[in-house]
């Protein structure tokens, strides 16, 4: 770093960073706009980003209760990947996965993907058997994956536990090479700074109380900022987006529960790509300042606290010590907790709605962040179109009573 560089972080640091340029605006609310996206993530910034470049609609407002992605966008372990079993998913994440590998250039943001792989371990024959079911299904639709035995595990991760005594014993695993992490941060600022290029209002501090209806079609939003005037409404609130749909009317098919993390002090580069098991329901990764990024399952009850149980930490961590042992002396610096908001088939719901105006993105439960591109680009297709995208049509609500069920419940092995 040059000594003017040194400087210039050193004055900004000084002055409470008030020279430095803003990334985003932050303007009052309009009184009107074509389209509000309620939920200021990753997911409903993508939205707004791929509304204006893409379909052309830039009186847009993305209004954020608190502040920009500090719901879940900030609340998860980052691990993208595409192969899930069925057709509809991974279509669906797979098309997100193509977004993702050109998302820097796309932002022209550094989002921090980093292509590493993830594992998903088989301790039994029959998981064995699910992994080559689902890495063929995979390679079906075009989404690349191995199926690897124990010593190829071995190989590829040195440090883990592969004792045949082990409670749970390493027979094999899947290994997609494309997916990874990616810096959550840095996702929910590349597509804020790109939609603000756009025109659109980053609105914070602004939670919506009521969403008006004229008859059978939605006409703006009550907020703590005041009353705004919409013709279009999408409802992007991740683990909050039943509580926002009630406002309108609906009653969706969603439970809301905690999901935990934890992450250690950092230390040396030891592990270089993911591992994920669904036996032990635990799964980890190491962040390039050399965080161990470890995460559990959800917990069973229902809730909005952001906090978790610690029985589902203590079972996480045997989990991980079983597996890597060398984990076990290693200081755990910080937990934390995110609202998954989780559907019956495990799938999300991405469409139209009874209400004329009102779009739902939600129901993603654990595999949210890997979603976030993907999501937006078919959400802002069929907010612009009023119509679903051929990738997210089968993902209606009518399936609840279709019975239409895309059920990926232990079929991807692990949904995260």
């Amino acid at each position: 770093m040059s000594r003017y560089s040194i400087f210039s972080l050193a004055r900004n640091a000084l002055s409470g960073h008030q020279n430095w340029p803003q990334a985003w605006r932050s303007p009052p609310p309009k009184r009107e706009y074509d389209v509000l996206i309620i939920g200021g993530g990753g997911h409903g910034l993508a939205t707004a980003y791929y509304l204006a470049k893409l379909h052309g609609v830039r009186n847009v407002a993305v209004l954020e209760k608190g502040w920009l992605g500090g719901g879940n966008t900030a609340r998860n372990t980052t691990i993208v990947r595409s192969n899930y079993l069925w057709d509809e998913s991974t279509h669906l994440y797979e098309h997100a996965m193509k977004l993702w590998e050109g998302l820097s250039r796309e932002l022209n943001f550094n989002v921090m993907f980093s292509q590493r792989g993830v594992l998903n371990l088989g301790h039994s024959l029959q998981d064995m058997r699910d992994i080559r079911r689902r890495v063929h299904a995979n390679r079906l639709n075009g989404v690349d994956g191995e199926v690897l035995d124990a010593a190829q595990v071995k190989q590829l991760v040195p440090i883990i536990n592969d004792s045949p005594t082990a409670r749970y014993p390493v027979l094999g695993a899947s290994f997609q090479p494309r997916a990874g992490i990616a810096r959550h941060d840095a996702v929910a600022w590349g597509f804020a700074r790109a939609a603000d290029a756009y025109g659109v209002d980053i609105i914070q501090q602004c939670e919506v109380t009521a969403i008006r209806r004229d008859g059978a079609r939605v006409v703006g939003v009550d907020t703590t900022r005041g009353p705004i005037a919409a013709r279009k409404i999408g409802v992007v609130a991740a683990g909050h987006s039943s509580v926002v749909a009630a406002m309108a009317g609906l009653r969706l098919p969603l439970q809301s529960h905690p999901l935990q993390a934890f992450v250690s002090e950092p230390i040396k580069p030891v592990l270089h790509t993911v591992v994920m098991s669904n036996a032990v329901h635990a799964y980890v990764s190491q962040s390039d300042k050399g965080d161990l990024v470890i995460g559990a399952g959800i917990d069973a009850y229902t809730g909005y606290g952001q906090r978790g149980s610690f029985h589902t930490i203590e079972h996480a961590v045997e989990a991980i010590v079983e597996m890597f042992p060398g984990f076990s002396r290693v200081r755990m610096n910080r937990q934390w907790g995110g609202i998954v908001d989780v559907c019956p088939d495990a799938c999300p719901i991405i469409g139209t709605t009874a209400v004329q105006g009102l779009y739902l993105n939600c129901g993603w439960g654990t595999g949210g962040f890997k979603a976030t591109p993907g999501s937006g680009w078919v959400f802002a297709y069929t907010i612009a179109q009023d119509r679903p995208h051929e990738l997210n049509a089968p993902f209606s609500l009518e399936r609840f009573a279709t019975g239409h069920l895309i059920d990926e419940h232990g079929a991807a092995a692990v949904a995260h």
